[in-house]
């Protein structure tokens, strides 16, 4: 198994956090959320601050299918780690629906190209200077227990350099 295998369906989410808890949530999330999530069939691409946004967290996870997706969101969301650390993790939160479910066009988050600084547009049209590019998925949304959002089509690009926005990996992110 390949972590590019894991590039077929993928969720951008953007978490708006309450004030000054953001890292509040990258530790609970670091420390409870990662291994049980990998455990039940998601990959964890990347776990962002967002330096133009200090109450925002941005995170990549990725499957091999949709029924990959619907089987592993099953198993974490309806297991005993999301019970017993959900109500911390939503307490950090404002709004968590801010997700973008996508497939992708031009594959690149399991081997970025060497370099610093990730750079995440979200438009109509890719980057260009885009290593990984990805659309909206037109598929329905298979958990709807976790709501994506529906005023697509959109392009998700991730580059080296800007246009932009520039993200920070947390200390667990794979992607850097």
């Amino acid at each position: 198994m390949t972590f590019v295998e894991y590039e077929t369906v993928l969720e951008l989410r953007r978490y708006t956090l309450h004030p000054g808890r953001r890292d509040e949530l990258i530790s609970l999330f670091e420390r409870e959320f990662v291994e049980p999530q990998e455990e039940a069939g998601a990959h964890l691409f990347g776990l962002f601050r967002s330096p133009a946004s200090p109450d925002q967290f941005v995170w990549l996870r990725g499957f091999q299918s949709l029924e990959a997706r619907k089987a592993a969101l099953e198993e974490f969301y309806f297991g005993q780690v999301w019970k017993a650390h959900r109500d911390a993790a939503n307490a950090t939160m404002i709004d968590s629906d801010d997700v973008h479910l996508l497939r992708p066009v031009r594959r690149g988050l399991a081997s970025p190209p060497p370099g610093s600084g990730l750079y995440l547009t979200v438009s109509s049209t890719p980057s260009p200077s885009a290593f990984a590019v990805f659309e909206t998925e037109p598929s329905p949304n298979n958990f709807p227990q976790l709501p994506v959002r529906e005023d697509g089509p959109v392009s998700v690009s991730f580059s080296r350099s800007g246009p932009g926005e520039l993200l920070e990996p947390t200390a667990r992110s794979l992607l850097r």
